[in-house]
């Protein structure tokens, strides 16, 4: 329960954003803490384009991907939260975004975020948990944390476009 309670708390410094940036670069920390990962990157839905790209990506430059590529994609696909604790044994991972940032993956957790029509609206990729794999305790933390955050993430998309 406490960490629920830091989530209510952390709301209230997200509802006073009205850039994406910023609004992002708090999620972002807020996830990272929560779920004590080195990384995280939050995936912009671009249907339009039929892509996924970062905003947030503890400064390796823009990730852009297909929709249905990889396991970000797979999320968005499934529209369900995903652990994968052995990346690269997984089919759907792609080491080509480590092997350009020089990164290695070791544990993943993906969580979708959805808007007010319950549409996939980003996806939200943490990497590398400092201790042990991620859990389904963090995937249920995540996940509360990804609704909580999910109409003022909207809001601040719809502001920025």
């Amino acid at each position: 329960m406490k960490k629920f309670n830091e989530i209510a708390l952390f709301g209230k410094k997200l509802a006073s954003l009205d850039n994406m940036d910023n609004a992002l670069d708090l999620i972002g920390e807020e996830a990272k803490r929560l779920s004590h990962a080195e990384r995280c990157s939050v995936f912009i839905v671009d249907n339009e384009a039929n892509m996924l790209w970062t905003k947030l990506n503890n400064g390796i430059g823009r990730i852009v991907i297909g929709l249905d590529s990889g396991i970000v994609g797979d999320t968005y696909a499934k529209k369900e939260g995903q652990i994968v604790n052995a990346p690269y044994e997984d089919s759907r991972f792609l080491p080509n975004i480590d092997k350009k940032s020089g990164f290695i993956t070791k544990n993943m957790l993906t969580i979708p975020i959805f808007n007010s029509k319950r549409e996939v609206m980003g996806v939200m990729q943490l990497l590398n948990k400092t201790r042990f794999d991620f859990d389904e305790k963090d995937l249920e933390i995540l996940t509360f944390l990804a609704n909580y955050i999910s109409g003022s993430l909207e809001l601040v998309l719809l502001l920025d476009a």
